[in-house]
This record gives C-alpha cells, sequence and structure tokens, in this order.
C-alpha cells in the first residue's frame, strides 16, 4: 500500500493546490480515481505570519509540530508543508518529527538540477526572499539563487498577503509578475522558483520569459514519488 501523506497546510491556496495535484497525477500511476491516502490540518495563516515576521521561528516550530502531530496520529506516514516561507523553521521540525518529511526548497532543487539549471531567481514572500531556505537547499545542488530588487521585493509580499492568500487574482498582478522574470531573466538566471504556492494559480506559465519551477506541484509530486516508492 502506498504510504499514507500529511500535509502541514498554512496558506488555503497554495495548500488546496498541492492536494489537487496529488490527487490528480496519481492516477497516471495507480489507476484511475486512485490516489495515496492523504489528510491535512492547519493552524489559520493568522497565527503563522506575525510569528515569522518577528523573526519567532520557534513558534513557527510549535505550530507545525502540532499539526505533524495530529497527522501522524490519525496515520499520516510522510509529512510536507506547501508553504515556502515557514520553512525557515524546518531544521527544528524535522528534528522532533516522529515520520520523515520532504523539505519544499529539496523538491525545487532536484528537477532544477535535472534541467541543468544553475541561476534561479527566487520570488515570495518578504520573508522568504531575506531567508537562508533557498540559497542553503540549493546550494547543495550548485545552484545559486537571485532576488528580485528591494521595490519589487515589496510589491511581492503585498500582492501575496493582499491578494493571492485571499483568492485574488488580478490581470495587473500577473503582468508584475511577468515583469519580475524578465528582469531576473536580464540578470542572468535560467529559470524562476515560483516560492509562493499560491503564485502558480496566478501566473500563466506560457506567458513567462523563461522557465518556472512551480514550488507546490514539485513538492506534491516528491510526496507521491516518497509514497509510492515506499508503499
Amino acid at each position: 500500500m502506498p504510504k499514507h501523506i500529511g500535509i502541514v497546510a498554512c496558506s488555503a491556496e497554495g495548500a488546496a493546490l498541492c492536494y489537487r495535484t496529488i490527487c490528480r497525477e496519481a492516477p497516471a500511476r495507480m489507476g484511475e480515481h486512485m490516489h495515496p491516502e492523504v489528510s491535512m490540518h492547519t493552524h489559520p495563516l493568522g497565527e503563522y505570519v506575525p510569528l515569522f515576521r518577528s523573526g519567532d521561528w520557534d513558534g513557527v516550530a510549535e505550530r507545525m509540530l502540532d499539526s505533524a502531530e495530529k497527522l501522524v496520529s490519525i496515520g499520516a506516514q510522510i509529512l510536507i508543508c506547501p508553504d515556502n516561507t515557514v520553512h525557515g523553521a524546518f531544521s527544528s521540525v524535522e528534528k522532533k518529527s516522529a515520520v520523515p518529511w520532504i523539505h519544499i526548497a529539496d523538491a525545487v532543487g532536484v528537477e532544477a538540477k535535472r534541467q541543468g539549471y544553475a541561476r534561479i531567481g527566487v520570488t515570495g514572500t518578504k520573508c522568504l526572499m531575506a531567508g537562508s531556505v533557498y540559497p542553503e537547499r540549493l546550494a547543495k545542488f550548485d545552484i545559486v539563487c537571485e532576488l528580485p530588487d528591494e521595490l519589487d521585493r515589496e510589491r511581492i509580499d503585498m500582492i501575496i498577503f493582499r491578494q493571492l492568500v485571499n483568492g485574488i487574482y488580478t490581470n495587473e498582478s500577473r503582468r508584475f509578475f511577468c515583469d519580475v522574470f524578465e528582469k531576473l531573466k536580464e540578470r542572468g538566471c535560467d529559470a524562476v522558483a515560483l516560492g509562493g504556492t499560491e503564485i502558480p494559480i496566478l501566473v500563466d506559465m506560457s506567458d513567462c520569459p523563461m522557465p518556472v519551477l512551480d514550488s507546490a506541484r514539485l513538492l506534491a509530486r516528491a510526496a507521491l514519488e516518497r509514497a509510492l516508492e515506499d508503499g
């Protein structure tokens, strides 16, 4: 039997995309209408945001672990979190977890390495872009990270928290992201990581000036692969 996947959710939009990806892509491997058992738990996003904005990573870890414990108690055997920002607490969470986790940036790094990318633009919340989650993880794959400029980082953060996490997707924001991707391409990036798991719902991949690495879907695929390999 495939392993039971537990989703430690944070942003509802990103978590829903990750869940749908598992359920939609599994039938190609498992048969019609089939997918591994999947369970999800989330604390309100409103509890997480003040914690990571203030740098209280212990508080972030406590909530992630509380979700993890509830998922494990109902049988989860693999854990993922389709939210890039809270991975700032991942090392602490992983050490205290009863079951293995898959790191979202590792899922991105595996695919980037497979595609031969060497310089990746990283987009996401201001906290993520200023942090070490992607630089540290992608360094293991010999991949360099590049960030949007400061003004673009501010606007990306605003769009994520005022629009995307609330399910608001506008053409103006879509065009803005494509402009940001173009700037990153001009600075030598050969791909861009969508480090906000809501961004791929906004962005039309066919309009992007360079390849994109969709962290939400890549994490879902990594979890599906792990569930089937270990099953």
